[in-house]
């Protein structure tokens, strides 16, 4: 597989195929007909209904190529000016919060077992909630798919029916809907007048069967090569270390330990070959992605922790980046690993990734019970650590040393 580009300069990359787009090829929708305007009839669009599988929600009035220097254009048909942008590839929609922003393609990555969809739940709410106070930011989705998306796979059955969520399905199945949303944050200088900060975020999750060989990851997971950043979940309780502590606790993966295929190293080597591919980078030479590593289900763990361990604390919440606690907690999970014999996965990022650091959190916060969210309620712990490294990497949060460190 040929080795993908980035966008090119002041371009976007597809949320949806993830083609890199130059602004002079982004096409234009027309409005349509709606009540009295006149715009031009539905047609089907067949590289839309291409990229769906289906030619269900496909006719829509047709794309058409202009400037549109000003993020808007006429329909040379009917005339009517429009804002509505498309993919020039896929004819998927481009948001124009997504266009107008910095964005960055969060690849959410795990085995079938690490929790992606539930994690996702959370820490969208999170962000749209406590955290987004916090920062002083807000989380708006960029498109209504993404809006009915949140709504329907993930808020409505965990947070509201307090169901545990299905696993991932495999992209083998059909193309899956991306989330896109604009994260605006509002920072206020001691003397400079308070600037908006903006950025476009794409969260994508896979299934765990989609990693299982190289030749998949190639035919469903082409956003790998797009990423500006990886989140790779990990189950400790996968790791056979884990578990001794925690045997009576909670219940085995099903299947853990079975499948060589989906333990968490020989998942993040064959995401690694796939970021290779885009970077073009030599063997030994450290890829410039970065990468948070987080243990899923840390609340199973706790109680066997020392009460001066980090991952007894939580975030001071004031609004920036403890680079001490940060440390702190990346040094706790890296002594765990050790102690569980999985030392050689930190081995294994120090010598891939240029930036990669570790975490322990928890989206539910306590055990599940027979399919359904335990008693407390969902109650997470740190669930948007990772996220906040990543926004302080990419320049939109900043990063303190309490301790003067």
């Amino acid at each position: 597989m040929p080795s993908r580009q980035r966008a090119p300069r002041n371009g976007v990359t597809c949320p949806y195929c993830f083609e890199p787009v130059a602004p002079q090829r982004i096409l234009f929708r027309c409005r349509g007909q709606a009540g009295r305007r006149q715009g031009c009839a539905p047609v089907l669009d067949e590289a839309l209904a291409e990229y769906t599988g289906s030619t269900a929600g496909a006719s829509l009035p047709p794309v058409f190529a202009a400037s549109g220097r000003k993020g808007r254009a006429e329909c040379p048909e009917c005339g009517l000016a429009t804002g509505n942008r498309a993919c020039p590839e896929c004819h998927n929609p481009l948001p124009s919060a997504y266009c107008d922003s910095p964005g960055r393609i969060v690849a959410l990555v795990g085995a079938k077992n690490a929790g992606k969809s539930t994690y996702i739940a959370v820490l969208l709410h999170e962000l749209m909630n406590r955290v987004g106070t916090e920062l002083d930011a807000s989380l708006v989705a960029c498109d209504d798919r993404t809006i009915e998306r949140y709504k329907r796979d993930f808020a409505r059955p965990l947070l509201e029916e307090r169901r545990l969520l299905p696993t991932t399905a495999s992209a083998a199945t059909g193309p899956r809907e991306p989330l896109v949303y604009l994260l605006t944050r509002t920072r206020r200088g001691r003397f400079a007048r308070p600037r908006n900060d903006s950025l476009a975020l794409v969260l994508f999750d896979t299934a765990g069967e989609d990693l299982r060989s190289r030749e998949v990851t190639d035919l469903h997971l082409r956003y790998l090569e797009a990423a500006d950043a990886i989140v790779f979940l990990v189950d400790p309780l996968e790791l056979p270390g884990a578990r001794t502590g925690v045997r009576d606790a909670v219940a085995a993966p099903r299947g853990a330990g079975d499948d060589p295929d989906s333990e968490p190293l020989n998942i993040i080597a064959r995401v690694t070959d796939a970021l290779r591919q885009r970077h073009g980078t030599r063997p030994g030479e450290p890829l410039p992605v970065p990468v948070a590593v987080a243990l899923t289900k840390i609340d199973v763990l706790r109680p066997g922790l020392l009460r001066q361990s980090a991952l007894h604390r939580s975030r001071s919440g004031s609004g920036v980046l403890d680079l001490d606690d940060r440390d702190a907690v990346n040094e706790q999970v890296r002594a765990l690993l050790h102690d569980w014999q999985a030392g050689q996965l930190d081995t294994y990022l120090g010598q891939q990734y240029a930036d990669h650091a570790l975490f322990g959190l928890s989206a539910l916060g306590g055990v599940p019970d027979e399919g359904r969210v335990g008693a407390g309620g969902v109650r997470p712990y740190r669930a948007e650590d990772p996220l906040l490294w990543l926004l302080y990497r990419f320049g939109m949060l900043e990063g303190v040393r309490p301790g003067g460190g």
